[in-house]
């Protein structure tokens, strides 16, 4: 299927690993120009490089730390002037925190900054000018809405996909969607640090329907449908892609 995705421009967050590196070579593959932001300059170029071979075109870097104040200001401003204008944005910067009931306000307003506040202001700073192209196309990746005891991560990303619902409806009509996609247990990054071998299978034997844990890749093709012309009728939504982990029926 060709998804129509030549010569758009994206940004994505967290593009250096993980998750939003796999989402950023879905992007490269299908011809979109990117710009991609992480905290790790070193990881940073080394995904420019794997970008490059892909599409061609080299990316544009922008370092950026999300959880601090006025920093998704400055990457919409430093995105738009290295490409031009964002087409596409995919917010997959986050973390999760297991917090207690005594936990820090400190150590609240960290995470909630990260997963929610500069989330919204990133999409706030890039609306206008999608509003003025009358398109666009914003992804963000969230997270399980069945938390099984207290994580400020999920807290702040459940914030964000109902905030981000509503704004779907103010912004449909200029050509812009919105959407969540909601990653169940991958083979990420922080699942080979977190967790040994024997635990992702016992896991996924007891939890995963499909019985194997996910690959970034798998949740990238999602992303990038979602971010393509192809998906202009899908908006607000919320997409689980996790092997059918999830026990709710909607």
């Amino acid at each position: 299927m060709d998804l129509e995705l030549e010569g758009k421009t994206a940004l994505v967050t967290g593009g250096s690993a993980g998750l939003g590196r796999a989402i950023a070579a879905g992007l490269a593959g299908e011809g979109v120009r990117l710009c991609i932001a992480a905290r790790r300059p070193e990881m940073l170029e080394d995904a420019a490089g794997e970008l490059a071979a892909i599409s061609g075109k080299r990316p544009v870097l922008v370092q950026a730390d999300m959880m601090e104040k006025g920093a998704a200001v400055r990457l919409a401003e430093e995105a738009i002037r290295g490409l031009g204008h964002v087409d596409i944005l995919v917010n997959s910067a986050g973390v999760g925190r297991p917090v207690k009931l005594d936990t820090p306000e400190e150590t609240w307003d960290e995470v909630i900054m990260m997963n929610f506040t500069s989330r919204r202001q990133l999409i706030q700073a890039l609306l206008p000018r999608m509003m003025e192209r009358g398109w666009g196309r914003i992804i963000n990746i969230t997270g399980g809405s069945e938390p099984t005891k207290i994580n400020a991560g999920f807290s702040g990303k459940a914030a964000l996909q109902a905030w981000c619902k509503g704004v779907s409806r103010e912004v449909g009509k200029h050509g812009i969607t919105i959407n969540a996609v909601a990653p169940g247990r991958l083979l990420s990054e922080q699942a080979y640090r977190r967790y040994t071998e024997e635990e992702r299978a016992a896991f996924a034997a007891k939890e995963v329907p499909v019985g194997r844990l996910g690959y970034p890749g798998e949740l990238a093709n999602v992303a990038v449908f979602l971010a393509s012309p192809k998906a202009s009728y899908v908006t607000g939504a919320v997409v689980p892609v996790d092997g059918g982990m999830r026990r709710y029926a909607f």
